[in-house]
């Protein structure tokens, strides 16, 4: 085994992998009540290095989330489907549908403003634990 293997398998000691099933959701809390979050075992496998789950809606955002951040490196999302709409500190809104995706680095001010009555999107999050800020609106 090479040197560079030799360190990358001491600093994966203790990880292994995880299957997650269909049909045996790991259905965990959110941060957001109307939504649902089923964990991937990404977060168990890597021992908190990274998160990676599925998020779905079936009524949609009835309002705005907020501007808010999250305390991360990373976040990255990739839509299965519907569609999701984001608005950024630079006057920016994206509109996401199936097939997109987004990078947003943590600590970047955001605020989710539409989705569409459902949707199912991926999100992955390094480290897993990733907390959530509430924050200013951007000055306009």
């Amino acid at each position: 085994m090479s040197s560079q293997a030799a360190e990358i398998a001491e600093e994966n000691e203790g990880r292994t992998y995880k299957v997650a099933r269909k049909s045996k959701p790991n259905v965990v809390q959110g941060r957001r009540n109307f939504f649902k979050y089923i964990d991937l075992g990404v977060t168990e496998g890597s021992q908190g290095q990274m998160r990676v789950q599925k998020t779905s809606a079936t009524n949609g955002l009835s309002e705005p989330t907020g501007w808010h951040y999250h305390k991360c490196e990373g976040q990255f999302v990739y839509m299965l489907e519907g569609w999701l709409e984001l608005e950024f500190a630079d006057g920016e809104t994206i509109h996401l549908e199936e097939g997109d995706s987004v990078y947003i680095p943590g600590y970047l001010p955001h605020n989710e403003i539409r989705t569409s009555d459902e949707f199912d999107l991926l999100e992955f999050s390094v480290p897993a634990k990733m907390g959530t800020e509430v924050c200013d609106p951007p000055a306009k």
